[in-house]
């Protein structure tokens, strides 16, 4: 009998112990969203015809926001207004307040949607251009629901867009958030913005650059970055896709990529990188600031058109380190005159490198940096080595 009533004690002690799902929701009662785009106001066919009988409230059209709810046979049952079989739904709404629009979506929809597996929000630049990206994100930051991983970026044209694929089997969300890992294959990928990154850039008030998209034919590719001044937070101009290569390299964030020019035949001449450092170094005499800006790479001439010039001449290395030597002073050239002269914004950073170089001098100019940033000189220096040629026969 002792025995027995021991060992009923343990039992119920083991049960009081363990943790249950006493507050738990099933996931089939919940729609999942894994993309969240942002959209100047336009209503939906859907939405007029609904405010045409009387569904409307109060509200000023500012923002449109689209969800991408998956999969979508599980947590809707609705077809997409296509007529394919996609394995996601988007939902869309138009308002002056986020969390007012996802509410809305209460009344429409069955299931409640919930933010846990938020992968990428697609802010337009035409959106940025209105409204600041610190509105924009005032709820996304302050919702439990959504993860600070969550990757940001910024689109050429409508974002919806971007949460739309011609392939039945893709869902656009995910197919952005794959698309990150081409980084390591080509620099023209910037390094992913996740919302802790983003919010720490707000509340310092510093410039910054985000992946740009851009659409077509239901097919999205990563093309440039869009600039967000720090002290305003819009959109003020956009990088192209060299632009985005000289900003990884200079963030040393870019450890591959091709530069291609054209030879003294006029032939395309094209050199790979195997390795890239930069190092920006402040330079303070008296009143006046600079910056010197060293990079240094290694990398092979893996292709040439020019049928004339053997590879492994041993003249050729000379004259086509000189030509890509160049090129990149040129594509360089080009960002700092787009950032310091077009868009006066410090989408570098060389605002954190005076930071921790000359604190002093920082205390003093943080209040103004673009402006300071825009009129001080760059003096650029490359260091290009062609170390082989790849694989070629006699």
């Amino acid at each position: 009998m002792y025995r027995r009533i021991l060992v009923l004690l343990c039992s119920l002690m083991i049960l009081a112990t363990q943790t249950s799902c006493w507050s738990s929701k099933e996931i089939e009662d919940l729609a999942l969203y894994a993309g969240l785009a942002m959209d100047t106001a336009e209503l939906s066919p859907t939405e007029q015809k609904l405010e045409e009988q009387g569904s409307t409230y109060t509200k000023r059209n500012r923002i449109t926001a689209t969800v991408q709810v998956v999969p979508a046979n599980s947590v809707g049952g609705v077809e997409s207004t296509n007529g394919s079989e996609a394995p996601y739904m988007n939902v869309t709404g138009t308002g002056d307040s986020v969390l007012e629009i996802f509410r809305q979506y209460s009344i429409l929809r069955e299931r409640p949607i919930i933010g846990h597996h938020l992968k990428v929000i697609v802010v337009s630049s035409e959106l940025l251009k209105q409204q600041s990206m610190n509105q924009l994100m005032d709820f996304v930051l302050r919702d439990n629901d959504i993860r600070p991983s969550t990757m940001v970026f910024i689109s050429q044209g409508r974002a919806k867009d971007t949460m739309i694929s011609n392939q039945k089997s893709v869902i656009p969300a995910f197919h952005i958030r794959d698309m990150m890992r081409n980084q390591k294959r080509t620099s023209k990928v910037l390094a992913p913005v996740i919302l802790s990154k983003l919010d720490s850039l707000m509340y310092s008030k510093r410039s910054y650059a985000l992946q740009n998209l851009v659409t077509a034919n239901g097919e999205v590719e990563f093309s440039g970055a869009g600039v967000i001044k720090g002290d305003t937070g819009h959109w003020v101009g956009a990088l192209n896709q060299e632009d985005t290569e000289c900003l990884s390299w200079l963030t040393n964030r870019g450890k591959s990529g091709v530069i291609k020019t054209y030879d003294w035949s006029n032939e395309p001449i094209t050199y790979e990188l195997k390795a890239m450092k930069s190092k920006i170094t402040a330079k303070v005499d008296g009143d006046h600031l600079s910056f010197d800006v060293k990079l240094t790479t290694e990398g092979r001439l893996s292709e040439t058109w020019n049928e004339e010039e053997y590879p492994a001449a041993t003249h050729l290395p000379q004259k086509a380190e000189k030509l890509f030597n160049k090129r990149l002073e040129q594509m360089m050239q080009s960002l700092f005159h787009k950032l310091q002269s077009d868009y006066k914004a410090d989408a570098i950073g060389f605002s954190s490198m005076l930071k921790i170089q000359e604190p002093a001098l920082w205390r003093k100019l943080e209040d103004h940096w673009d402006e300071v940033f825009s009129r001080t000189p760059i003096h650029l220096e490359v260091d290009l080595k062609i170390t082989d040629f790849g694989s070629f026969t006699l």
